[in-house]
Parts: C-alpha cells; structure tokens; sequence
C-alpha cells in the first residue's frame, strides 16, 4: 500500500511496526489482521472518540475476529487512574477472556496508557494494538511500550514496559481532532527537534503553521519523522537506562505542573509539555549551559504555535514555587535523591544533568511568573 509509511521498531521477538497514512482505521483487517485472526478482540476507547471512529474498527474487526466487544470509559486524564483501571480489568474479565485474547486501545494517550497497562497486568500479559488518534499520541505516547496510571503523588507513577504488537496512526482522525488538542501534540512533535534534530526543528519553524493548519502532506512528514526518531531512542534503550531519557525534555517541569492542576483538563500533557521545554530552555540558559538566542529562537517557535511559555500564563499559576520543587523531588526519574533534568546545550543537542541546584531552579520558576 503506496500511500502509508512503514517503521519498524526493531526489538528482536517483541519488534513491531508503526503504520502511517490517511484511513488505516477502516483498513484494520488488512494491515493488523495477523493478529486478530480468529482471536477475541476487546476494543476500548472513550466517550469522545468511540462515537466518531469505533463504528469502522469495530466492521473492521468483526472481519477477522472470532469474537470482538467493546468498553467505553470517560473521557480524559482523570480515566488515568487506578479506580478506571481496576474497573477496566473487571469489565475485560466479564466477558470470559483468557490469554489469547488482543486488547485494542483506540484514542488518545490516556487510552493508550490506561489499555497498555490492563494488558501487562491482565492474565499476567496479553497483547494489546495502539490505534492513536490524537497527534501526540501518534508522534509519542504509542510507540515504545510505557504504560501506566497516575497517582495522588504525581504523574505515571504506575505502570509497566509493555510493547504493543502494532501501532497504526491513521492521519484521517487528527481531521476530527479539537485545535487544542492538535496544538497540545504539536509540543511532543517539537521536543524531536530540540533533543536531537536541530534540522528539524527548522523545517518546523518554515511548515509549523501547515502542520497546525491539517495540511496533509505536513502532517505525515512531521508524524512520520517523529516516529522514526522515536523508535531509534526506544530500540537503543527500551527501558530507559540511558538515553531514552532525553524523550523527558520538559517533562520534569510538565508533570509538577500537571500534578498541581489536579489532572482536571484544565492543562493538557502537551501543554505541560510545551511550557516545560520553554522552562528547560530557561533553566539552562540561567545555568550559562545554553545561549539565550537559542532559548529565544525556542521560546518563540512554542509561542507562535499556541502554546504557554511563562509559568505566570500557564492554569498551574497559581501553584507556589516550594510545592512545584516538592512534587519534582518525587518524580520517577528522580535517582539518589537526586532531581534529573533533560537540559539542552543547543537547538539539537539535549544532555540529562543531576546537577540543578534548588536556588537556580526556584529562581528559574519565579522568573517565569
């Protein structure tokens, strides 16, 4: 099939392929169908997408499959959670699985995470296919095998590595996807180009505007670039010992942000995201590690696309600067004690530091407001 692009996550026995290309959804059967084959297919989805895209995956399905059924669980963060997840895996058992069963996950990243994590722990592990239909999902969230819930303590606190056996990233439902949304998934498409591809970033900086604009030729470039990117760090470092930390540029930030929002949709990951990277971009310019015209070059790219760069414009305003430092001392990548930062040296060119002394961040934080 000509009009879709094909990447492989080359993981040995667990490798897996990552399609991209407009109506992939409808055409489940043909490109997934090795692993629905006479198989029980659960597909699970949310209360904002399964009106709009489960009708065709689910005719696609029934092609194929032996049994296929449904569960729908609410929309956004807070189905992230351990309460929507233990439900999930009651639901699942109701209907009589057992190990040969596929779990579908079909939306966003709350789905793909929460879904990811019913199938580790499901009859102990079961596989699962992600049909991401939001831009960050597609360009991050589905590829590379992290999944999880959230926790009152913070964000993806826990969770398991469980690869999917496919990802297709149908271009066709990021046409149904709010602007918002596609604004929010722009920031993980951005972050490819700041940690390691300053080339990138500049064929962002001339087509960012036709990407966020839906024209389509843009969109697969960006998904597809994104992507490869994405599954070059996973395949050199699957669980994150090294450098698949640099896929963390703004994310120690995004997530104390998240977490004192209260995972409420009033700040979404990608917009967490972008205010992070522009805070990271602070961050080591305040530490002399980064020149300031990079940060500016930075800091108007995230602006230009919608999106927040000082803390003080950001839902998470309100948050002192002690409770945000707080909730970063217990982020999952935190090591000895030790808070850890992505740090960029330059456009292309990011490094993970633990050496970010408390007075220089406070003083980064309250600069922002």
């Amino acid at each position: 099939m000509h009009d879709i692009s094909t990447l492989t996550v080359g993981l040995g026995t667990r490798a897996y392929d990552i399609s991209v290309g407009r109506g992939l959804i409808a055409r489940a059967d043909d490109l997934i169908g090795a692993f629905l084959n006479d198989r029980h297919v659960v597909v699970i989805s949310d209360s904002n997408v399964a009106p709009v895209h489960l009708p065709a995956l689910m005719t696609a399905c029934a092609r194929v499959g032996r049994r296929c059924d449904t569960i729908e669980v609410p929309a956004g963060e807070s189905s992230k959670s351990m309460p929507v997840l233990a439900k999930l895996l009651e639901d699942i058992l109701a209907f009589g699985v057992d190990r040969g069963v596929v779990l579908v996950a079909l939306g966003g990243g709350v789905i793909g995470d929460l879904v990811g994590f019913a199938a580790a722990s499901l009859l102990r592990g079961v596989d699962f296919i992600q049909v991401p239909t939001t831009l960050l999902a597609q360009v991050d969230s589905s590829v590379g095998g992290k999944t999880g819930v959230n926790a009152a303590a913070g964000k993806n606190l826990i969770g398991a590595f469980h690869q999917p056996r496919a990802v297709l990233a149908d271009l066709a439902s990021l046409d149904t996807l709010a602007d918002r949304e596609l604004r929010a998934g722009y920031a993980e498409v951005v972050k490819y180009g700041l940690l390691g591809d300053a080339a990138f970033f500049e064929w962002l900086e001339a087509h960012g505007g036709s990407v966020l604009a839906r024209d389509d030729a843009s969109l697969r470039h960006a998904v597809t670039v994104s992507c490869e990117a994405k599954a070059r760090i996973v395949e050199a470092d699957e669980r994150e010992s090294g450098k698949r930390a640099l896929l963390n540029l703004g994310h120690t930030f995004a997530h104390a942000l998240e977490a004192v929002c209260g995972y409420d949709g009033r700040l979404l990951h990608g917009e967490a995201v972008g205010t992070g990277m522009a805070l990271a971009y602070d961050l080591a310019t305040e530490m002399q590690i980064c020149s300031g015209q990079d940060r500016g070059r930075v800091h108007a790219h995230i602006a230009a696309s919608g999106l927040v760069t000082r803390l003080g414009d950001s839902p998470a305003a309100h948050a002192d600067t002690a409770g945000l430092i707080d909730i970063m001392r217990r982020d999952k990548k935190v090591r000895d004690g030790r808070m850890r930062f992505v740090l960029p040296r330059a456009i292309g060119d990011s490094y993970v530091s633990d050496e970010v002394q408390e007075d220089v961040l406070a003083a980064v934080l309250e600069a922002g407001r």
